[in-house]
């Protein structure tokens, strides 16, 4: 922890070449995205695609699950999009899997969670059989193949948000999804006339 808390002691030095941007940025945000991604600290969206502080407005979830919308009950996660969406007005969200994700791991290899039940309960918004649970790449250890099913998932859950929906309806907002290698760097993007995952 201590060199964390030394970087961020110096933070302000550091951030000499920005200096102008964050004085800018007290007056209000205009994110160009709603990134939504999981919590695994390997994916680090700002680095992934060089946003600057105010670029991306972030949604961090384990698994970078996006709960089905639900009118009478309210979440984090929920009021996350909808601020983005309405408030903010981005005009595009992202929904990034990653490779060796261990949520996504977890749930097509059938683990054990009852130690960590909080993640269990969580992590039962992922439909194995979504997944391919029964499909021989759960093997893998990049889990490639059930992560993107997963995050096609999750955007479809998306649409069922009615601010996304509506902006939707409107042309207003795209909808991406990509897969993140940790291993490689590189980062894939879903092309729906394919239905590939192809390099951007």
């Amino acid at each position: 922890m201590e060199p964390l808390i030394d970087r961020a002691r110096t933070f302000p030095q550091r951030a000499d070449g920005t200096g102008r941007k964050l004085t800018g940025l007290a007056a209000g945000q205009t994110p160009q995205a709603l990134f939504i991604t999981c919590s695994d600290s390997r994916v680090v969206p700002a680095l992934i695609t060089g946003a600057d502080p105010g670029d991306l407005f972030e949604l961090r979830t384990a698994g970078n699950i996006v709960p089905d919308y639900r009118a009478d009950r309210a979440s984090g996660e929920t009021a996350t999009v909808e601020y983005a969406v309405e408030v903010l007005g981005v005009r595009d969200i992202v929904v990034c899997g990653h490779s060796h994700c261990g949520a996504v791991g977890a749930v097509v290899r059938g683990e054990d969670l009852s130690v960590v039940p909080a993640v269990r309960d969580w992590l039962r918004q992922a439909d194995p059989a979504e997944l391919g649970a029964d499909g021989t790449d759960v093997f893998d250890p990049t889990v490639a193949g059930p992560v993107q099913r997963h995050v096609l998932t999750q955007l479809d859950r998306l649409r069922g948000y009615p601010a996304v929906a509506r902006r939707l309806g409107e042309g207003g907002i795209r909808l991406h999804g990509w897969f993140y290698e940790i291993h490689t760097g590189l980062v894939l993007a879903h092309q729906p006339e394919a239905d590939l995952f192809l390099p951007l």
